[in-house]
């Protein structure tokens, strides 16, 4: 009954507050998303297999077990697999900036609806403890949420709420954005940034989940790796919702 009260509040409110794309603007009316429109539900590009199991980028054409991906072939990672929702283009670039940047709180319930349609995305998580990438303290105020910690909740959503979130690491460097830095100068930046946060507990036997908004070079997801590793954590993956 719950469900049926706030499907109809939500209609109500579509009727005065009229739903736009996060993408183009148009209205939405229909569709599989309550924030992309028809037209650009067809520019999300959900990853398919084949894809990189470091990264999660798709393979394209012909492809082979043994066949290098050049967006990690120099990553060294800490970690064992990685695995992406959608190339951050369109409407999936779109998406993750209202989150980052602009408060876009409303465009969770979307995210979760993106997770359960990408191939053995919940699946992956099911099970796992996932671990937020952190922000700086200053970052957070100014912010007033992690970004990270809100799609690891999407994440637990995703697969049923057999998952869940522990907060696991801090960030003790408050650098710059890594935005328009290449891979040695973000690797460089990101050394020693992170560290185990107070009084955590760990469990050897258990398998944690790395998660954050975008896979880009992978050096933010290694360098919080390599503090768990040094934790005696290894069985240690990644996952992000974007990539790009």
């Amino acid at each position: 009954m719950t469900s049926v009260l706030q499907q109809l509040w939500r209609d109500k409110l579509d009727v005065v507050f009229p739903r736009s794309c996060i993408d183009c603007g148009d209205a939405v009316e229909g569709g599989r998303f309550r924030h992309v429109c028809i037209a650009c539900e067809k520019k999300l590009f959900v990853v398919e297999p084949p894809h990189c199991t470091t990264c999660g980028h798709p393979f394209f054409g012909e492809t082979d077990v043994n066949r290098l991906c050049p967006h990690c072939e120099l990553l060294e990672p800490k970690f064992r697999e990685g695995k992406t929702a959608v190339l951050l283009k369109g409407p999936g670039r779109a998406l993750v900036h209202a989150l980052k940047y602009h408060h876009g709180l409303h465009v969770l319930e979307d995210l979760v609806a993106i997770m359960r349609e990408v191939p053995g995305y919940a699946d992956y998580v099911r099970g796992a403890v996932l671990v937020p990438v952190p922000l700086h303290p200053r970052k957070l105020r100014e912010r007033r949420y992690n970004q990270s910690t809100l799609l690891a909740e999407c994440c637990v959503k995703a697969c049923d709420g057999q998952a869940t979130v522990q907060e696991l690491l801090k960030r003790i460097v408050d650098t710059e954005s890594q935005t328009h830095y290449d891979r040695a100068t973000r690797q460089k930046n990101l050394k020693n940034a992170f560290a185990l946060a107070r009084s955590v507990k760990l469990n050897p036997a258990s398998r944690y989940i790395l998660v954050d908004d975008v896979f880009t070079t992978g050096s933010t997801l290694n360098s919080c790796a390599a503090v768990l590793r040094r934790a005696g954590l290894t069985n240690l993956d990644v996952i992000t919702f974007g990539h790009g």
